[in-house]
Formats: structure tokens, sequence, C-alpha cells
């Protein structure tokens, strides 16, 4: 064995790792902090105090050359030749066994807290690491090196009699039972006992042990209590549960905000130079989170959520919205380069911030109204859409009908010419189409009637201009030539029938155009970066969704494409946003959000 690699059992095969070379990652959160663990139980990637903050732990994209400079936390049995990893049934907290070749062996459980206390949700910023002997006579290195400054910065300790502190701008704590000089020492100890690791911003007190025990008892009861009430399918139901686990920790506890992924700057397709930070709330992205969750009846997230984007809005002078926000509602950081970090498996750069926020994106107006189509399900008792909630949409519906033929830069954020996307057109079809539903359920006739008609107009205009005689589908921009995967959207949207022929005829193209293998393209023409690399999993899951609408034979097709799919996530049932639809390899930031929303939205839509 390499030195510094270790064994993972993966499907029954024992596999050696001397780098990261792919997003085997697991990831634990509470709705405060997110870490992703890889296969040998090191944490790779940890922003504190917040999702969007500075990486503590950013070895994930230090490359090869200087990953403890970046951050690093790794507990390691001393002679490993095997080590298993799995979640905790429904929770989304992660056992690591680690054997030697003697049968000593300890057992890793990582956690970040999470349940009720005191009549609200506690969400610590705080990450536990319990360690507890599992056979043998077992001796383990501890290495912690949390970084500052994006990598830049190795942050100063000082020992106290139980905990390590680290200097920074907001200082950390390494709260410990374990010996902390051995810790700082990166020198090895027998185990013999369960050891118990709380890193973050909170000072903790008493037996650790116990306290560990307790914080772990009552998270996983939390977890637990959550899934069951969950309505998901009976078949996939184990994918539904883990996509559904996946989506609530990209949540923000404290604001409802929702990031469209943990991590910045994992490329698309390797040395692309597609390379973002995704550590953001997208109105878009958010809705097809909330959108999932609710279709398994999780609404607490979507009410949450819209009470988010709507301060959001009521903040400007005229209900204007913006591409992305920052988890505490501001402005998203200016892009830069984290010129410390060398990147994913050395392929960078790593940016901080996403400059696509300056851009004009028409969609975003829809995706909001959508976000509160759950709270109008029912007019009658049950229902949180009221009168109050819908007058507060309604701006959204009036920047749509103005916007809805306007260029902007699209869903894709093409960095190039805006153009008038037809994807675009069509979500601001869907702001006042919903909201005449809305005020339909709600006796409003004089506002249905009036939603209604700019609905129509505009479904008029799409009808006219993003249709291509000659291609015999929709278009990606209006009077233009090139396709689009986004429109496999239009049936679930409620724009065309899926056997209207134009549908029919829509796909037909995409399967002729985009389709690589199995898996879907967002597009195939150059872009800023050139052509694209990786198929966009995101558009295989719309795909498959618009193959169970067209029912018969094509739906079997989506069950057997569906299978596929699931077969292609992480050992750990996660997604990242793209595929190489050669290999299976993953790509992308990750987990990804709206894909995880995509195993949901399939499950629901092929139970039926």
């Amino acid at each position: 064995m390499q030195s510094g690699s270790f064994p993972v059992i993966l499907h029954g095969l024992v596999r050696y790792f001397p780098h990261l070379t792919s997003v085997d990652l697991a990831l634990v959160g509470n709705g405060a902090i997110g870490a992703l663990i890889d296969a040998g139980g090191t944490v790779v990637w940890c922003c504190l105090p917040r999702f969007d903050g500075d990486p503590v732990f950013g070895s994930l994209l230090a490359g090869e050359s200087h990953p403890e400079r970046a951050g690093i936390f790794a507990i390691e049995l001393v002679g490993a030749v095997r080590i298993e990893q799995r979640y905790a049934t429904d929770t989304p907290i992660l056992v690591t066994r680690c054997y030697d070749k003697k049968g000593g062996g300890v057992e890793i459980t990582d956690f970040c807290p999470r349940f009720e206390k005191d009549g609200i949700l506690f969400t610590p910023t705080m990450l536990v690491r319990q360690v507890r002997p599992i056979g043998g006579r077992a001796s383990i290195v501890v290495r912690v090196t949390p970084a500052a400054g994006y990598g830049c910065t190795r942050r100063e300790h000082a020992l106290g009699a139980n905990h390590i502190s680290y200097a920074g701008d907001q200082a950390l704590r390494l709260t410990t039972n374990a010996p902390t000089e051995a810790i700082v020492d990166r020198s090895p100890f027998h185990i013999d006992r369960t050891l118990t690791f709380m890193f973050g911003l909170d000072e903790q007190s008493g037996d650790l042990t116990s306290v560990g025990a307790s914080l772990l008892e009552q998270t996983e009861a939390h977890w637990r209590f959550w899934v069951r009430a969950l309505a998901a399918p009976v078949e996939w139901r184990d994918a539904v549960v883990r996509a559904a686990i996946t989506l609530e920790l990209n949540v923000h506890e404290r604001t409802g905000a929702i990031i469209a992924s943990m991590t910045t700057s994992i490329p698309e397709a390797p040395n692309s130079g597609r390379n973002w930070d995704y550590r953001y709330c997208w109105p878009r992205d958010a809705c097809f989170v909330v959108n999932a969750l609710g279709r398994v009846g999780e609404i607490r997230t979507t009410e949450r959520y819209l009470g988010f984007l709507l301060a959001q809005a009521e903040s400007t002078n005229d209900a204007r919205l913006s591409p992305m926000y920052a988890i505490d509602g501001g402005p998203i950081p200016p892009e830069q380069v984290a010129e410390c970090l060398e990147g994913y498996r050395g392929m960078g750069p790593v940016r901080i911030g996403n400059k696509a926020s300056e851009q004009q994106q028409n969609d975003i107006y829809g995706e909001a109204v959508l976000t509160a189509e759950p709270l109008f399900a029912n007019s009658g008792a049950g229902s949180t859409g009221d009168q109050a909630l819908f007058a507060r949409l309604e701006p959204f519906g009036e920047h749509a009908a103005r916007l809805h033929d306007v260029p902007d830069a699209g869903l894709w954020e093409l960095r190039g010419a805006e153009r008038v996307h037809s994807f675009s057109s069509l979500m601001c079809w869907v702001a006042c189409d919903r909201l005449a539903k809305y005020a339909e359920r709600l006796g409003l006739a004089d506002r249905a009637e009036y939603w209604r008609l700019r609905a129509a107009s505009i479904h008029d205009v799409i009808a006219l201009r993003s249709w291509n005689q000659k291609l015999n589908a929709f278009t990606a921009t209006m009077e233009g030539d090139s396709l689009d995967a986004s429109l496999l959207l239009m049936p679930r949207l409620g724009f065309l029938e899926a056997d209207d022929p134009r549908f029919v005829g829509t796909v037909a193209a995409i399967e002729s155009q985009l389709k690589h293998g199995d898996f879907i393209y967002r597009y195939v023409e150059r872009d800023d970066f050139g052509y694209p690399e990786n198929a966009f999993l995101v558009c295989t899951f719309w795909y498959i969704e618009a193959l169970a609408a067209m029912g018969g034979a094509r739906r079997e097709e989506a069950r057997v494409l569906f299978e596929k799919v699931l077969g292609a996530r992480n050992r750990h049932g996660l997604l990242a946003e793209d595929l190489d639809p050669r290999t299976l390899e993953q790509w992308g930031n990750f987990p990804q959000t709206y894909c995880m929303a995509g195993i949901i939205d399939c499950a629901v839509a092929l139970a039926k």
C-alpha cells in the first residue's frame, strides 16, 4: 500500500486511494454548517462560520501539493488495511469503521447536532466526531490543521486543559477528552475508550463522553422523526429519503435561504475552467428544492424560504429580485480567485463569489411565484396561502409580464451576448399563470382574469416565436435554431400536454442533438468556455420526467434510465452537477441540490 493511501470497501471490493480522485464524499451538517468527509474519514471541506464562509478545512481544493496547509481534520487508525463507511439509516450521521491486519479497529461517528431544544431547532456551529474502539488494541493519529484566508494561512493554536484553541477573525475551538499534546504533535496514541472531538465556535463543558452521546442520540432521533413524516414512495424509498435529507442540509436554518451546493469550483469537466462558486442562494435552484420537498410533504422549508425571498424583494423599492443572494440576504462578493488553492485535483481556478449575480435573468420571477404553489394547494382550512401572501406575490407577476420578451443571460447564465431565452419567457408565463390559479382558489375573480389574460398573451408569443418549423421543436431562444434541455419542463410546468405533437417533436429533437449515450446535455453550442464536455445531470432528470409523462413505452424507458442514473450516484447516494457519459464519473459542485431534487421528482413521477 502506498504511503498515505487507504483501502475502502466498495461493493465488496477493496480499492486503494493514494489521494482524492473522485467526489466519493459524504455530507454531514445541521443547517448551520456542512462538512464533506472522504472515504477514509477525513474532513476535506468545511466552511465556517456558515456555508459561504472561509473554508477552515479546504484540502478538497488544495490539489496534491499542500493539502494540510489548506486545512484538514484526519483521524487515522495506525496500520489500517480496511475501511468501511455508511450513513446511519435515515440520518446524515456518518459511520466509518477502520480495521488493522491484527483485528484492531475503531469506529468514527461524524455528525452536526440538530434537534429541538427549548422550543426551537438547536443547530450549533459545531462538528462532532466520536471515536470508539471496536476490537483489538488500536492506536490512532489525529491531525487537525484549520486554515484561514482560503488556504493562505495556518491558524496559530494554544493548548488548554481539554481543548485546543485556534486564532483567527473568529476563534475556533477543538474540545476533546483525547490527549491534546498528541494531537498537536501528531503522535499516535492508544484508544481504549470513547473519545469525543467537538470542533467549532462553541465552548463545551461537562463529561464529553456523555455530552457527545446525548447530542448524538437527540440528533439521530430528530432526523428519524423528520423522515417518518415524509410521504416517500415505496419504490426507491431509500434514494428519496437520502435526497430529501441532503436537500434539507443545504437549507440555512437561521434565514431559510437555500444554497445550490456546499462547494465552490469543482470543475464541470476536467481542466475546463468551468469552476463556479455555488455556495449561495439562487431563486431558481431553491424553487426546485422546495418543489421536490413539497412532493414528499415537507412544507416548512417552503414557508421559511419564501419568507426569505420576499424579504429580499421587499427591501427594494419595486420588489426586484437578484439572480442570487448570500445566505443572510446580502450581496454576493465580487468574483475573485483564491490564489492559495490549486483547485480540485489541481484543476483551478478556485473562485470566490459569482459574477452571474450581476446578470439579468428573467426567469427568476416565475420561480418565485411557483415556489408558493404548495401553499395554495387547498383553498380551505390547512392552506397557508392567503390574500396577503397573494398580494405580496403579484409584483413578481408584473415584472414577468414586462420581461417575457426581453433579452437576458438565461438559466445557464451565459456570459456572452444576451438573447431572448425561451425558458425565461416560459417562466414569465408561469408567474402569470400561477397567479391566476392562486386568485381563483382565493375567490378573487377580477385578479384571476387579470393574470389569465397576461398568461395567455405570453403563451401566444412563445408558441409563435420559439417554435421552429424546420426543426419541429421549440428552440433555446426566440427565432433561434438551437436546442435547450430546459424545454423538457414544458408539461411539468403546464405549458403543454406531454402528448402535444409540438412537445413530442421537441423531445425527438433533443434526443437527436443533446443526448449522448443515455444522458442529456443542457445545450451543445459553443459558449464562453468552448463546447460543454459532460452531461448536466438535472437535464437527464427532466428528460426522465418528460418520458414518464408521455406514457406507454416511453414510461418504461424512463424507469430504465432512472435506474441507470441512480447507479451513477456515489456510494452514499449523492450526486454532483455533471456526469461524464462515457465513464459515469461525477464532476461539478457537490452535492448539487437540483440533482438531488431530480431524484425525488422522478421517483414520484414514476411511482404514479
